[in-house]
C-alpha cells in the first residue's frame, strides 16, 4: 500500500555532515506528520525530529541546532539534514509518515515505517 524509502546514510567523521531523504509512495491521498526515529544498538527507538503538513516542528533535545527537518508535501518527501554529528549520533535512522491517508480508506489514519538507514559517525 505504502512504502517509505530512505536514503542518505553513511559514515562520517565527527563534525561532518549528511542529508537523510525519505520518499513516500503508494495510494496515499494526504499525510499528516513525518518524521526521523532512531536506534542505537542496545537502546530504545527515539524520536529525532518531526514535522507536520503545516510545517510545525518538534526536535530531540539532543539534535537541537545541529539537525533540521524538512518536508515537500507535493513529493510526500521528508529530510533531515544533519549537521556537526558527533558519535552519539550513531545509529539507524528511521522515516516515519503517520496520519496517513490512502486513496481508498478515507476514514483510516495509518502509520508506516521505513526499513532504516545506517549512519555512523567515527570519532
Amino acid at each position: 500500500q505504502v512504502q517509505l524509502v530512505e536514503s542518505g546514510g553513511g559514515l562520517v567523521q565527527a563534525g561532518g555532515s549528511l542529508r537523510l531523504s525519505c520518499a513516500a509512495s503508494g495510494s496515499i491521498f494526504s499525510i499528516n506528520a513525518m518524521g526521523w526515529y532512531r536506534q542505537a544498538p542496545g537502546k530504545q527507538r527515539e524520536l529525532v525530529a518531526s514535522i507536520t503538513r503545516g510545517d510545525s516542528t518538534d526536535y530531540a533535545d539532543s539534535v537541537k541546532g545541529r539537525f533540521t527537518i524538512s518536508r515537500d508535501n507535493a513529493k510526500n518527501t521528508v529530510y533531515l539534514q544533519m549537521n556537526d554529528l558527533k558519535p552519539d549520533d550513531t545509529a539507524v535512522y528511521y522515516c516515519n509518515a503517520d496520519g496517513v491517508v490512502l486513496t481508498f480508506r478515507p476514514f483510516e489514519r495509518l502509520r508506516y515505517w521505513g526499513q532504516g538507514t545506517q549512519v555512523t559517525v567515527s570519532s
